[in-house]
């Protein structure tokens, strides 16, 4: 709790700004921040208690500025449980943004497609997520400061921001699902059998992200939107061909825009 209090202090000091949303753009995905009115900028490697990005694409910055006339506070990159770090770091940067001011976290990661009806480049609007991972940000002394011990999960996501999203979609000709976000630790991308079970549990798509960062806004009661960019779909039979990262940030870059947008429109109207 030190820490967090001491890195909102530091950025506090240096920006004197308060913001109300905060965002988390995943692999490819950074490309949003074009379309914020810059004022302060910050690498992660100069910011007090940080971890720093080691993944391509993430370009491990940490942006304030105006989005649609609002304060926003903006990721690009973020720290993944594959990287070596543990939850609380993953946490850590969404743990620091609630103490600077934000009630809304909005979140973008790459994913891979599960249901068949999908395709590469498609959005899906997250409707609620399985914590696959063999860790939970939660687990050990709880932080009163922030939250409850055992946090209602029922509505991880916004059922609000999900319906305006759909007419935000709808009014755009943007193609887009809904669907149930499954994440685990990585860094391999998953087996034929693993995609098949996932499958099974419910989800509809799968990555190496979100999930915690969802845990720990909730938490402290912070209200979640998220959206997967479909950048690959699962291979569901042995001796298919997989994906590769470079495939993945491709994808998301096409799809980008449309993510874009709907982000963009929300978070003018919050």
């Amino acid at each position: 709790m030190e820490k967090i209090k001491e890195t909102a202090a530091y950025l506090k000091e240096k920006t004197g700004f308060t913001p109300e949303t905060g965002i988390i753009l995943g692999s490819g995905l950074g490309g949003l921040v074009k379309s914020i009115d810059v004022q302060h900028s910050f690498d992660y490697s100069d910011i007090p208690n940080f971890p720093v990005s080691t993944v391509e694409g993430h370009d491990g910055k940490l942006i304030f500025g105006f989005l649609e006339g609002k304060k926003v506070v903006a990721m690009q990159g973020r720290f993944h449980y594959y990287e070596g770090y543990s939850m609380q770091q993953v946490v850590f940067p969404i743990r620091v943004m609630k103490i600077l001011g934000i009630t809304h976290l909005f979140l973008s990661n790459a994913a891979g497609g599960l249901n068949p009806s999908f395709s590469a480049g498609d959005l899906m609007i997250i409707k609620d997520h399985i914590n696959m991972f063999p860790d939970n940000p939660l687990i050990g002394k709880n932080m009163d400061e922030l939250g409850t011990r055992f946090p209602e999960m029922g509505e991880a996501f916004s059922r609000e921001l999900i319906e305006k999203a759909k007419k935000i979609a709808e009014k755009n000709n943007i193609k887009y699902h809904t669907g149930v976000y499954v994440g685990s630790s990585g860094p391999t991308l998953e087996t034929p059998a693993e995609y098949r079970m996932f499958r099974i549990l419910g989800a509809d798509s799968t990555g190496m992200s979100t999930v915690p960062e969802v845990i720990a806004a909730r938490h402290m009661g912070l209200t979640c939107f998220g959206i997967s960019v479909i950048t690959n779909m699962a291979v569901f039979d042995e001796g298919e061909i997989g994906t590769s990262h470079d495939e993945v940030q491709n994808a998301a870059g096409e799809a980008q825009p449309k993510m874009t947008l709907i982000f963009r429109e929300l978070i003018k109207n919050i």
